[in-house]
């Protein structure tokens, strides 16, 4: 009994020690490039486009038309949040410091950039898994410049592959559905 009762005790403290799986999109907590931790908790009541980026990539150019829409909108609660990832094809070799001058010097962003992370894999971070498990959005990114809408209450509500410019009707109109 007494055997038993301690192999009950031990897996029991294995069991409370797990990290918790994350609930909501508000509890994610990341840090930018100028480390500084972000807490998503801070995006209530914002619409947030999440998307994976890359610096060597055929659609880092989307980098110009993800600022524009960051300045369209951001007067309305809204927020672009960028995720470097060299998961595909190593098109993201750079350090977070390096990566953050190229955006923000070649391409003029000022949304926040977060430090590089797995996007895809066994491996892919918290948020990832969280927005690949949405139903209706299920399922590995395809590629670098996926886009994922959050609205206002934390939902995933549309998903967007890296064919899809920043700027296209579609993600406009998803963006002003939420505002």
């Amino acid at each position: 009994m007494t055997r038993l009762f301690l192999c009950f005790a031990i897996l029991l403290a294995a069991l409370t020690t797990l990290p918790a799986q994350a609930e909501s999109f508000y509890d994610f907590k990341y840090t930018d490039t100028n480390k500084k931790e972000i807490n998503f908790k801070d995006f209530k009541n914002k619409t947030v486009l999440v998307v994976n980026i890359a610096t060597r990539c055929g659609f880092t150019g989307q980098l110009d038309d993800l600022e524009k829409l960051y300045q369209t909108y951001k007067s309305k609660n809204f927020i672009v949040v960028g995720f470097p990832s060299n998961d595909f094809r190593e098109q993201s070799p750079e350090s977070n410091e390096d990566i953050a001058n190229i955006c923000r010097l070649k391409y003029g962003v000022t949304f926040p950039i977060f430090e590089k992370q797995i996007v895809l894999g066994k491996e892919k971070n918290g948020l990832y898994k969280w927005l690949t498990s949405r139903k209706n959005y299920e399922g590995e990114i395809g590629w670098n410049f996926t886009k994922f809408i959050v609205d206002k209450n934390g939902n995933v509500v549309a998903r967007f592959d890296s064919k899809t410019e920043p700027m296209d009707p579609k993600i406009l109109s998803s963006i002003e559905k939420t505002l």
